[in-house]
């Protein structure tokens, strides 16, 4: 047990702090005051009894001396009893320190201890309220790291390219997406691929802007997306097909999905398009087929046509239709994009009640051969790349996108060709259908795509090419294969006779195309002078050609012969 006698209490004025001591074994502080008066009375008494030793026989002195004498006592005795009452006082105050110190010191004891108990009590608390606040900042901050990780950068001569999400997960599926000029339905449809089923660790989405000059730049830390994000920026357009090479190159699923940047994705359309491939290692999948259109703005350059389509389907929801009368209000103050559709309406389907189906390539014949086009002649032109997928080890069999190919048209099917004649089998799926966001339609689309059918032709001037050149005269696909059929089983029944009229029928198809590139009419494709002897022998083959059963033949023959 501690001797609270042992100890004092006192402050130290550097740090405004109290501190507790062992009491010094010497005098006690009121003895050795007693002891320092007493001294300094003795030295008085001596110096009082020297002066009166010392006396001259100057009577001036010693009346001086005598006065001296006097004050000198008369301030001795006051000093004494300043000092006597100071004495009093300081015993007096000793006493009362004394009792208050030991009395401060019992209940600063006290305090102490209850200070001591209660500060372990509160570092207790503290502690653990720290280490939750820390536990919930690591868990935020982790939360934060997943969601909004640093973006890598790699500066290429022709590129930049951001990665965000930057994982080491092994990735499945790789979508690669070009765009230009599109930002506001590009980041929809980011939004719609962020919804996916599919696990999000598993696939990646590749965007490739092709120097658009609008906002498309601000996606990248627009965007919040749980998957791995390539954002390709290039430095200067160069077109769908380099653009997508890009792509493949920078992909690294074993599966790669093309999709436009406008297309909008329903939740399981990624684990759609995978599911054929897991079993199977040599398919094409396409959704294109089964077309949806959407209307999620009003774009300042739609047509006539498109405004006359959306006012019709606006009536399909109020809402929808009140959006459409504040347009018409205020369309001719603005030049910029009109929102329809949000994320919430696509997390609800909604924006279904603005879409539309448009099944040109079924209803023109494809829906005759079922899912895999048994027996169908030009199956690559379900390679659209719109919105298809393809193993990569597949293109790298049969090489990626043709960079000649720039602008709009045929650069998918001319891969989607080549795919067919390594026996890539194709594959209609309506679960793999995405909506496309309806967007104006540009005047140039049309010189461009003959541009580069005129390209595929003359790249691949085979029948089963060329024969695509009847979609010019409208023709629906499954005339267009029921007369390439006719034509090998002519070449095949007949391999030494209608030399001429086959020769005439490749070259007119050539023609078709070369004409329209040209600018030229479509016409006299084949204008030999009267009499001549190919002239009759084409004639003469002609008129054999239904009796054979080249009904099909022997029709699209005579279509373009005459023009």
């Amino acid at each position: 047990m501690i001797k609270i006698d042992s100890y004092e209490y006192y402050y130290n004025p550097e740090d405004g702090k109290y501190y507790i001591r062992r009491k010094n074994n010497g005098p006690h502080p009121l003895k050795k005051l007693k002891d320092k008066l007493n001294k300094s009375k003795d030295k008085k008494d001596r110096k009082d009894k020297t002066s009166k030793g010392n006396r001259s026989g100057n009577a001036a002195n010693k009346v001086n001396k005598s006065r001296d004498k006097a004050d000198t006592t008369n301030k001795t005795n006051k000093s004494r009893d300043r000092a006597h009452t100071t004495n009093e006082t300081n015993k007096s105050q000793d006493r009362a320190n004394t009792v208050n110190e030991m009395n401060q010191f019992h209940d600063r004891a006290g305090t102490a201890n209850e200070t001591n108990k209660s500060q372990d009590r509160a570092n207790t608390v503290s502690e653990v309220n720290q280490f939750h606040d820390k536990a919930d900042t690591v868990n935020e901050t982790n939360k934060l790291d997943e969601k909004m990780s640093k973006v890598d950068i790699t500066d290429h001569s022709l590129y930049r390219m951001s990665i965000k999400n930057n994982h080491s997960h092994p990735i499945k599926v790789s979508i690669v997406m070009p765009t230009y000029n599109k930002y506001h339905q590009t980041s929809l449809s980011l939004y719609g691929l962020s919804k996916q089923t599919f696990s999000h660790a598993e696939y990646e989405v590749i965007l490739v802007d092709d120097a658009s000059s609008d906002n498309t730049s601000d996606i990248l830390k627009e965007v919040d997306v749980p998957f791995k994000f390539k954002y390709i920026q290039m430095k200067q357009n160069k077109g769908r097909s380099s653009v997508r090479n890009i792509g493949i190159n920078h992909a690294e699923g074993d599966l790669l999905i093309f999709l436009d940047g406008e297309m909008l994705a329903p939740p399981a359309f990624i684990e759609n398009h995978y599911k054929h491939h897991i079993h199977e290692s040599n398919l094409v999948v396409t959704g294109a087929m089964h077309y949806e259109g959407v209307y999620t703005f009003i774009m300042p350059d739609y047509n006539e046509d498109q405004m006359a389509h959306l006012k019709q389907l606006v009536n399909n929801d109020a809402e929808y239709r009140r959006l459409y009368e504040n347009y018409e209000q205020t369309r001719q103050h603005s030049n910029s994009p009109f929102p329809l559709v949000t994320k919430e309406d696509i997390d609800t389907n909604r924006f279904q009640r603005l879409s539309f189906p448009n099944r040109y390539f079924l209803n023109s014949g494809l829906k005759h051969f079922g899912e895999r086009l048994e027996g169908f002649t030009l199956p690559y032109i379900a390679f659209l790349s719109g919105n298809v997928s393809v193993r990569k080890a597949n293109l790298k069999k049969s090489g990626l996108f043709d960079e000649t190919f720039v602008g709009y048209g045929a650069e998918d099917w001319e891969l989607g060709y080549r795919l067919y004649k390594n026996g890539v089998q194709f594959v209609l799926d309506p679960s793999t259908v995405a909506y496309h966001q309806e967007h104006g339609i540009s005047k140039r689309k049309v010189k461009e795509q003959w541009g580069n059918h005129y390209r595929f032709v003359k790249k691949h001037p085979n029948i089963d090419v060329l024969i695509l050149s009847l979609e010019w005269k409208e023709l629906p696909f499954m005339h267009l294969h029921q007369t390439l059929v006719e034509y090998n089983q002519l070449e095949e029944r007949f391999p030494d006779e209608y030399n001429e009229l086959k020769h005439a029928f490749r070259t007119m198809l050539f023609r078709i195309i070369e004409y329209l590139n040209n600018g030229q009419p479509v016409t006299k494709l084949y204008d030999l002078p009267e009499g001549s002897e190919e002239r009759i022998k084409i004639h003469q083959q002609f008129e054999t050609l239904r009796p054979h059963g080249f009904d099909y033949l022997a029709s699209s023959f005579e279509q373009i012969y005459y023009l």
